[in-house]
């Protein structure tokens, strides 16, 4: 049985921890998801200047996923037996280089090519700093940590969509603005690569920060947590559990990346010009980020996850219902505004669940498994949408389509809640 002072001491130093490693943990998926979404905004120049349509440009976006389903257990098996300092090293410089060679694609076949390369580059970040998380902070705690690393994934947005849209200004030497941007945001990644070298300790016994006696704190803190029902991978195979949460987490992840591509052309498409629409883009993200938060937090005080993340899926839905009636400019980006909010929120809480599940080899086997089949959301999301908007000429029929699978993640989350996680959300601290 824990005792309340060590309670109170690990919190105390978990807190530190938190605020030496979450940041520049967030900073690294700032970038990253930076570099894989940006041609949402090369994509109001290139798309012409490169002759494609709205259903090649959603599959070459799309693609990207592929790589990262290949070769994402993998990437998270290295991790583990590497350490994280050494392969996250590896996988920021590795898809830094490729990103910027996106940029001097000009046909599809090697534009998909990339992009599948830079999925298989990438592969491994996500799950991995789930499962680094798992290191550090007590499964208590941890729908807050996790949603304050997610935030980065708004943020790169918030960030990215005025700078993009600026970048998109730029000519010279040979090369179009969209080819600038992608080139340019391409280097903060192999920047973040050199610099995780010695921002990320492998755990807290190599945290040099950390005194012997907080390490020893830490390492008693986790030693009482309740651990996952599944430690080995032939038991991660053969459980259902782990399968069936694959359909809230895809039907969570579908619109997200649709949004992600098309959201700069549908702003665009309203009548507002490339910088109107970089400022009016960083709103429904910036909004995003404190649903996280917010969320994460009360997930974590009532413990109650499945509920939590089925709140954020159904706002999501009603979001795009709005999107989709509204006559208004206005009304339609506030639409949107509460469909991101609600879809980045419920996937932020998300990821306890499984996180609640695992440990040992299945931990870093079972969260990019899960992580790798979902993620394929990725590729159908923005797929579907080019191709709903090249059939129709409009935006309303993919919407209604990824406001579909938003209902389809709130009712399974909350099926599986009741069935599979109703005595493990119980022992969640009030």
């Amino acid at each position: 049985m824990i005792s309340d002072d060590l309670i109170r001491k690990s919190d105390h130093i978990l807190a530190r921890a938190a605020w030496r490693l979450i940041p520049f943990m967030s900073l690294m998926y700032v970038v990253s998801f930076l570099d894989r979404v940006n041609i949402s905004f090369a994509a109001l120049r290139m798309n012409q200047d490169l002759g494609f349509s709205p259903e090649v440009y959603g599959f070459a976006s799309g693609v990207f996923f592929f790589g990262y389903f290949l070769f994402e257990v993998p990437s998270n098996l290295m991790l583990q037996k590497v350490g994280a300092r050494l392969w996250m090293c590896r996988i920021c410089v590795s898809w830094g280089l490729l990103s910027m060679l996106t940029a001097f694609c000009r046909e599809p076949v090697s534009f998909c090519i990339v992009r599948f390369l830079l999925g298989a580059a990438e592969a491994g970040l996500y799950p991995g700093m789930v499962l680094y998380m798992t290191y550090w902070f007590p499964s208590s705690t941890r729908a807050r940590f996790i949603a304050l690393f997610l935030a980065g994934v708004p943020l790169s947005n918030v960030i990215g969509s005025p700078i993009s849209s600026s970048l998109l200004g730029l000519s010279g030497h040979g090369l179009a603005g969209w080819q600038w941007m992608i080139v340019l945001e391409g280097i903060p990644s192999l920047v973040c690569g050199i610099a995780t070298l010695w921002a990320l300790p492998d755990g807290p016994a190599k945290a040099k920060w950390l005194s012997e006696d907080e390490k020893r704190i830490i390492a008693a803190r986790l030693a009482t947590e309740p651990k996952g029902a599944l430690h080995g991978l032939k038991e991660l195979l053969t459980d259902r559990r782990i399968w069936i949460l694959m359909i809230p987490d895809f039907s969570v992840v579908f619109p997200l990346y649709a949004l992600n591509f098309f959201l700069p052309q549908m702003v665009h498409g309203m009548g507002y010009s490339v910088a109107e629409t970089g400022r009016i883009v960083a709103l429904p993200y910036l909004l995003a980020m404190g649903a996280m938060v917010a969320l994460g937090w009360s997930s974590d005080k009532s413990g109650n996850r499945a509920g939590h993340v089925a709140f954020g899926a159904f706002a999501g839905m009603v979001g795009l219902a709005v999107a989709m009636t509204a006559n208004a400019n206005w009304a339609v980006i506030a639409g949107l505004c509460l469909a991101t909010s609600g879809i980045y929120a419920a996937l932020a809480v998300f990821w306890t669940l499984p996180a609640s599940l695992l440990r040992g080899t299945a931990a870093a086997a079972g969260l990019a498994l899960l992580n790798s089949f979902s993620n394929l959301g990725g590729f159908f999301g923005p797929t579907v949408m080019g191709w709903a908007k090249q059939q129709t000429g409009t935006y309303s029929p993919g919407l209604g389509i990824i406001a579909g699978t938003l209902v389809l993640g709130g009712v399974s989350v909350i099926w599986i809640g009741r069935v599979f996680f109703s005595k493990l959300d119980s022992r969640q601290p009030s």
